[in-house]
């Protein structure tokens, strides 16, 4: 089965065709990164406008590359939501538009669930397990029971993740995304050089909260109330940028453990934006040794926001039965998963 998926949520223009929920034939994504850098971030307008000049070209490489004509694709699959409202439309009117014109299902996929296959895609992931989605729109964690079986455990009650880096990187003179650009900079720096607060909530939770580490890095830049620093720095930008990223991939870590713990699970699957992060992934690899668990990591080309992921978890809907009416809509922010 040939299905070309579509995901638009954000700010990447993606397209891909993938055989069997499995074997990536292509997998095209344009990052809007330069039209974005200038505002350092998203601008939902400019990221709509920018997938509906690109979509079409981006779908049309994307059957090219995979060496197959729109004839041979048994299915469109595309990213419902989460998302940005006026980003997710244009992918689902052009996805809604070729299901009518080829006369095929068209199947649509929850943003998060699809990262969540993202690990199956390219690894030989054991179920049940435990799956972190860190993104820059998106901290949770879930119990993933099968392909198409998941239960949200915890999320962030304030910023993701992503989200954290971004602000912080700009709070450090550092480019957009943030994301990179505090892991370069963190490579020069000393990772306790400066004891930011770790926010686990109580012992037992499993949500997230990154507001409060973001206002720890602020006050120590520019005193509180930004009314001006107390006394001149003693660390480096690169020390600061180290110790941040520390204490985030504290918070990840731990809470991935105790999700572990309280599940029983002996799988940890990770991914989204963040999880291309090489501090996260090497600590990670470190407790997952340590604790005996199986780690579950997609290639950095599957953590950024992709279409091979959309396609491939499609497979599985289909299977099940899971096409949709040519009247769906987007949604923005909700989660959309189980049987």
């Amino acid at each position: 089965m040939l299905i070309l998926g579509i995901e638009t949520s954000c700010d990447e223009t993606a397209a891909s065709v993938v055989k069997d929920g499995k074997l990536i034939l292509s997998n095209i994504v344009l990052s809007q990164t330069p039209a974005h850098k200038v505002f350092y971030g998203v601008v939902p307008e400019v990221a709509s406008r920018a997938h509906t000049f690109w979509l079409l070209p981006i779908v049309k490489l994307a059957l090219q590359n995979a060496e197959v004509s729109p004839n041979q694709i048994s299915a469109i699959a595309v990213t419902q939501g989460p998302g940005l409202i006026g980003a997710l439309l244009v992918g689902l009117t052009a996805a809604k538009t070729l299901a009518t014109v080829l006369d095929i299902p068209l199947i649509t996929v929850d943003h998060i669930h699809a990262h969540i296959y993202s690990a199956f895609i390219s690894t030989d992931t054991q179920l049940p397990a435990v799956a972190l989605i860190v993104s820059g729109g998106h901290t949770a964690l879930f119990r993933v029971n099968s392909y198409t079986n998941i239960e949200l455990l915890g999320r962030t009650t304030d910023d993701a993740a992503g989200e954290a880096f971004d602000k912080v990187a700009r709070m450090l003179n550092l480019p957009y995304p943030g994301g990179p650009s505090i892991q370069e900079s963190a490579q020069n720096g000393k990772p306790n050089a400066v004891r930011f607060p770790r926010s686990l909530l109580d012992s037992e939770s499993l949500d997230f909260s990154f507001s409060g580490i973001k206002t720890a890095v602020l006050y120590h830049l520019y005193g509180q109330d930004k009314k001006g620093k107390t006394a001149p720095l003693k660390e480096t930008v690169s020390d600061i940028a180290a110790s941040f990223q520390e204490a985030i991939v504290d918070i990840l870590v731990e809470k991935c453990k105790r999700a572990l713990g309280q599940t029983g699970y002996k799988t940890l699957i990770v991914a989204g934006g963040v999880a291309a992060n090489k501090r996260l992934r090497e600590r990670l690899q470190t407790e997952a040794e340590k604790h005996k668990f199986s780690l579950s990591l997609p290639p950095l080309s599957l953590c950024t926001d992709n279409a091979a992921m959309v396609a491939g978890l499609a497979f599985h809907l289909i299977k099940n039965g899971k096409t949709a009416s040519l009247d769906v809509d987007a949604y923005s922010e909700e989660f959309s998963l189980g049987e």
